[in-house]
């Protein structure tokens, strides 16, 4: 593509050098770049681009797209590079992406989950209904990147927009009719989405987390709220959540028609006859057109409230009520959601990665209503991340479980001791018995030592992640792989 063509009627400061010039792909990591590779300079958290525009060169770039004119340091010959300032280099990003892959949204389906609970066992869901419609499906989450037969773990809820654009275009390609995507609060606060044409929009409810990002509860909402106004054809509200209630209202006059679900108030989907037990749930799912019987695979209130975004999702398409009954029945779980290790033992071991306080009382609350003996719960909360709930979970853990063990999730920079003593200060008075292990292996040990038979134990908060962050190293830690090595050692 001509590097004119990819940034006409951008707004830039200057320009140095031709734009009559070939590009055969973007990149804003120096290490992805290639020969007449355009170079996006991005100033990060952890980085600024501006530091590897030699790298980039050296690669084969022929373009950069700076925002700071400051060289000095740098020692860089631009003599044979094309450079545009910008103001904003991240702005410029999704709509350069969207051109060179030649609009893609435009040629699919986009459907956007959003929300702090439940996006990704929706959008499996999701995949799942419309797979039973007969459809084509990709899929875009916190667990992996599906495309066709292709699965890709993720390495973030939703990828940079370059990246994003990239993976639709390869969709397209393979003629995916839909994609099924989980659209994160950082996403639209840092512009990952933009340019992505939504085709419906769905929220599931909202609770405290990411504060130390979005300061407050009403700035996290009105964050998640700018997916409703990038959609064309529905938008889809969970109408039981405070929160939700509050968007419905600001979006409410939008020409974008409005589809609500819930089980408490006045919705237009709804779900009665409401059975939760160990096994998974069945209820009656009431539309304006129809009634069916539901019978999902996945215990728990929150489980029916996934079911019911999903099915509203698939109303709104016109997917026929055989196939919604179909897709949530053939749907089992997602790894790490309510995820019972395979093992024999007089006692349960349940992973879930639960790592805010709504997602751990709802785990809990879960566990609670079918467990026979004691709910063992071992959990942490991540580092360089939101204080503020800390205690709040340990408060939570410690209401809902009859024994706890405080160890570390992923601690990132910080003291992991400093992070147990935070929950600790919540789970102190509320009369549960609890220890503290600040090695996360140690502590499932301990767990597994001292559970006995119809006991329950809860491997909180790192879900289907197959590692550690501590002190900025990431190490391998997949707690399906060390409860088994604890077993035959143990048995050994």
């Amino acid at each position: 593509m001509i590097l004119h063509d990819l940034i006409e009627n951008i707004d830039f400061i200057s320009i140095k050098g031709s734009l009559n010039i070939e590009i055969d792909g973007i990149a804003y990591d120096s290490r992805t770049v290639s020969k007449k590779y355009l170079f996006v300079c991005m100033d990060g958290y952890l980085t600024d681009g501006h530091y590897y525009i030699k790298e980039a060169m050296g690669q084969g770039a022929v373009a950069i797209i700076i925002e700071k004119p400051d060289y000095i340091g740098f020692d860089i010959d631009f003599a044979a590079v094309t450079v545009i300032q910008v103001k904003n280099s991240r702005n410029i990003l999704p709509i350069i992406s969207a051109r060179f892959y030649n609009k893609p949204t435009n040629m699919l389906k986009l459907i956007g989950i959003t929300g702090t609970n439940g996006k990704t066992s929706t959008a499996y869901l999701v995949k799942s209904i419309f797979e039973s419609w007969g459809k084509k499906v990709g899929l875009l989450g916190t667990i992996a990147i599906e495309i066709g037969e292709k699965k890709v773990n993720s390495q973030r809820t939703t990828p940079e927009s370059l990246d994003l654009q990239g993976i639709f275009r390869e969709m397209v390609n393979i003629g995916i009719e839909y994609c099924v995507m989980e659209v994160s609060s950082h996403s639209l606060t840092l512009g990952r989405v933009e340019e992505c044409n939504f085709h419906i929009g769905a929220f599931t409810n909202l609770s405290p987390e990411h504060l130390d990002f979005h300061e407050d509860m009403e700035s996290y909402r009105k964050t998640k709220e700018k997916l409703f106004f990038m959609t064309n054809f529905t938008n889809i509200i969970n109408a039981d959540d405070k929160e939700g209630r509050k968007i419905i209202q600001n979006i409410n006059k939008m020409d974008t028609p409005l589809l609500t679900f819930g089980i408490d108030q006045n919705a237009y989907i709804t779900a009665k006859n409401i059975d939760i037990n160990s096994e998974g749930v069945s209820f009656e799912l009431i539309t304006p057109d129809y009634m069916v019987q539901i019978n999902g695979n996945v215990p728990g209130l929150f489980s029916v409230y996934n079911c019911l975004t999903a099915a509203s999702i698939a109303y709104a398409e016109g997917v026929c009520p055989n196939a919604i009954c179909k897709g949530i029945e053939n749907f089992h779980s997602v790894p790490g959601r309510m995820e019972k290790v395979d093992i024999d033992t007089p006692y349960k071991v349940i992973i879930d990665y639960a790592h805010t306080p709504d997602g751990l009382e709802n785990v809990l609350r879960t566990i609670k209503a079918y467990a026979k003996k004691r709910i063992i719960t071992v959990f942490g909360c991540g580092g360089d991340r939101d204080k503020k709930k800390r205690a709040i979970m340990g408060e939570i853990a410690g209401i809902f479980s009859d024994y706890c063990i405080l160890t570390s999730d992923n601690p990132r920079t910080e003291n992991p001791y400093e992070i147990i003593e935070q929950i600790e200060k919540g789970i102190a008075n509320t009369g549960c018995g609890y220890i503290c292990i600040e090695n996360r292996k140690e502590a499932i040990k301990e767990a597994m030592r001292i559970a006995q038979e119809d006991d329950i134990i809860l491997l909180a908060g790192k879900g289907h992640e197959r590692y550690q962050e501590l002190n900025g190293i990431t190490v391998d830690f997949d707690e399906r792989k060390i409860v088994k090595d604890i077993l035959f050692r143990e048995e050994g």
